[in-house]
């Protein structure tokens, strides 16, 4: 695993909105937005049909005649056609404008005969790619919009082309509405545990030898959990929200479905919590290692600069211009027959007497 792939992260888009003074529940396509598409599943307990490619046409012809049907919309450019399904299904138009607006604040709104979801998730487990997801379910049908392609629900669409009996197919649209949404909740682990891995790594590497590119690495890390964490936070509150609900269309046996879904919604806020934690920590340590490594080269090259002082006044004194001839005074060791080697063995002395005093004193 890179790890130059591992850390990097893609905060959420920041929210667009409509121009001031605009009509409420005005639709405006992001000029970025991905073209959109329709995938029809219907579904029943006896058998499914999914339709790729779906139109309008599709919609209107078999809506009316599965026990449950989920719309998904990939793609957010198509205004008509967003605008269109709002009006089959009565979707409130301040939740389309939702729908529009992407880098919405997880949350869950309650109309007359729907709900709407509003949640952030990984699209792409790999690359930590972030795009906002709105759910729609009433009692018949769920309604999923996309920013572009890329989802963690292959695991529902093949629970729901299971042959077996599935609770999928058997119970109603607000537990495939569930099942969704724990999709989504769930997808939050592997990228968490990935990052944990890493951390563990760079801590065990920082002990050896910390480097400058580890504190990089915190930096970015560090930066992904508060994404997480902003993320993660409102998304407890939505499903809490979700729960303690009385409308007719989210059953109490769904909920105790949902509530398992808030567990692990509160087990990731403890994951992400505790990994900032030691991030923290970890970037505080390595500030400290650094920090003591210079303080011991700074050490190493006072000493070395001590040991050499007295030696250097040593050489200074002996290599100026004397005249013994002149007088007894002028340095009579330069006519010593053995000065040379003196002098070298007198400066060995006083280096190793300096280097047994720092030992002795424990500074080396």
């Amino acid at each position: 695993m890179a790890k130059a792939e591992t850390i990097k992260k893609r905060a959420p888009a920041t929210t667009r909105r409509s121009p001031v003074g605009s009509s409420p529940g005005t639709l405006i396509a992001d000029p970025a937005a991905r073209r959109s598409e329709l995938r029809l599943t219907l579904i029943s307990p006896q058998k499914f049909k999914t339709i790729e490619n779906a139109s309008i046409d599709d919609l209107n012809t078999h809506c009316d005649k599965w026990p449950v049907i989920w719309l998904d919309c990939t793609g957010l450019a198509n205004i008509p056609l967003i605008e269109e399904i709002g009006r089959i299904f009565s979707l409130h138009p301040l939740a389309l404008e939702d729908v529009v607006n992407t880098g919405q604040r997880p949350k869950v709104d309650f109309f007359e005969d729907h709900a709407f979801v509003a949640l952030t998730m990984i699209d792409d487990a790999a690359s930590h790619r972030y795009e906002q997801i709105a759910v729609f379910f009433g009692r018949n049908f769920v309604i999923t919009f996309q920013e572009r392609e890329g989802d963690p629900f292959d695991p529902v669409r093949k629970r729901i082309e299971s042959s077996m009996p599935n609770r999928l197919r058997e119970r109603g649209a607000d537990y495939l509405a569930y099942a969704l949404i724990d999709a989504i909740v769930d997808s939050y682990f592997p990228p968490i545990d990935a990052a944990s891995e890493l951390v563990d790594h760079i801590e065990d590497e920082m002990l050896r030898s910390p480097q400058k590119h580890q504190m990089q690495q915190l930096h970015q890390l560090r930066r992904g959990t508060n994404v997480l964490k902003n993320v993660l936070w409102p998304l407890r509150d939505a499903l809490a929200t979700l729960i303690r609900s009385d409308v007719s269309y989210v059953r109490a046996e769904t909920k105790v479905f949902l509530n398992d879904t808030l567990d692990h919604s509160l087990r990731l806020i403890e994951l992400v919590e505790t990994q900032r934690d030691m991030l923290t920590g970890l970037i505080e340590m390595h500030l400290s290692l650094s920090q003591a490594r210079t303080n011991d080269v700074i050490s190493y090259l006072t000493i070395v600069s001590v040991i050499f002082m007295p030696l250097t006044f040593l050489v200074g004194i002996w290599g100026m211009n004397f005249d013994p001839g002149s007088s007894p005074w002028n340095m009579p060791e330069l006519k010593a027959y053995y000065g040379y080697p003196l002098s070298l063995l007198f400066m060995a002395l006083v280096a190793f007497g300096l280097i047994a005093f720092f030992k002795w004193k424990k500074w080396l």
